[in-house]
């Protein structure tokens, strides 16, 4: 069974690759991966955060303004939060280049379109094949309007595009009111995919100390449907490369995300749960069901369940909506 797509230009095997995660920071798991037949590798962030940190470390170091940037510094997380900084980074995508030979997609998360912005370049020279933008940003200014804030991920897409010949992915958070709209804006500011979507991270609180408490847990099936309608929604409007990424751990999660437009899969909880072997599990399961189902190709079930066709989504929308919303009866509460 042909199981191959392409994503940003690279003709995948298959759509398996591992999302960002501390999973690369190893070589020896990244042979691993790559043996078990992970199609594509993406790197965990390097942060916006660590950039500025190191900035202004050499400024302190130049002894430029000793104490105009103390309390600006003071809001970066310290640098033991990080597993490898800036320069460390661009090494360690040199060393998974030498050992593997799928493509390998560094990631950069940041926000402000600012001096940071040129490691894109140096990412690039590292011998990076792409770049996922990781734009992950919670809003708290009142003053800061929906519209700003979108202009502000223009802007920045622009920027990075100017400093890379790469492809480029945007990793987008689940917000954005008019996902297609941003979408076009993005891919005409120079964005070769979109990546659908990023988690949000909500920490607790210990009522005790009134101290914050970080949570992390990992993804369930239950955090694809988002996934799922955003890729049915952009499927044909948006005409570059599209990833899902989270929620896809069993063969039905993968095939119903390729069926809403996805062109590649990312993997993260489930290979941390079940280990490398768990893409060739995904990847036979594929296979397996398209053929007793006597699909000739993933090709031929790609976006085949997307809105492409519907001749009004919007009104598709609103009535899927309605017939949920009315589909319940009393009768179907538990007793």
């Amino acid at each position: 069974m042909d199981l191959s797509l392409s994503y940003l230009g690279f003709h995948l095997p298959h759509p398996l690759i591992v999302g960002a995660s501390p999973l690369v920071d190893s070589l020896d798991t990244v042979r691993r991966l790559e043996d078990a037949g992970a199609a594509a590798l993406v790197m965990h962030s390097l942060f916006e955060e660590q950039i500025t940190r190191e900035q202004f470390g050499t400024l302190m170091d130049m002894e430029l303004h000793s104490n105009a940037h103390a309390e600006a510094a003071s809001y970066l997380p310290e640098p033991s939060y990080f597993t490898l900084g800036p320069q460390t980074y661009l090494e360690q995508i040199r060393k998974i280049k030498a050992c593997v030979s799928i493509p390998v997609i560094a990631s950069l998360n940041g926000t402000t379109p600012t001096g940071w912005v040129h490691y894109g370049s140096l990412m690039q020279e590292a011998g990076a094949d792409a770049l996922e933008l990781n734009t992950y940003e919670i809003a708290t200014d009142p003053t800061q309007s929906a519209s700003l804030l979108e202009n502000q991920l223009v802007e920045l897409v622009k920027k990075v595009r100017a400093t890379v010949t790469i492809p480029i992915a945007v990793k987008l958070s689940p917000t954005f009111t008019s996902l297609p709209n941003l979408a076009r804006r993005l891919h005409e500011a120079g964005a070769d995919g979109l990546v659908l979507f990023n988690r949000f991270l909500q920490p607790d609180f210990d009522l005790e100390s009134l101290q914050l408490v970080p949570r992390l847990f990992l993804s369930d099936p239950r955090e694809l449907l988002p996934r799922l309608h955003a890729l049915a929604l952009l499927h044909g409007p948006f005409p570059g490369s599209l990833s899902c990424s989270g929620g896809v751990h069993e063969v039905e999660d993968a095939l119903k995300a390729v069926m809403a437009g996805a062109h590649s899969v990312q993997l993260v909880s489930s290979l941390l749960i079940k280990g490398p072997g768990h893409l060739k599990t995904l990847r036979l399961g594929m296979a397996e069901w398209l053929e007793a189902r006597e699909y000739e190709s993933l090709h031929q079930a790609h976006g085949s369940m997307s809105l492409a066709k519907v001749p009004n989504p919007g009104a598709y929308e609103r009535a899927s909506y309605m017939r949920v919303l009315q589909g319940w009866r009393p009768e179907m509460l538990p007793h």
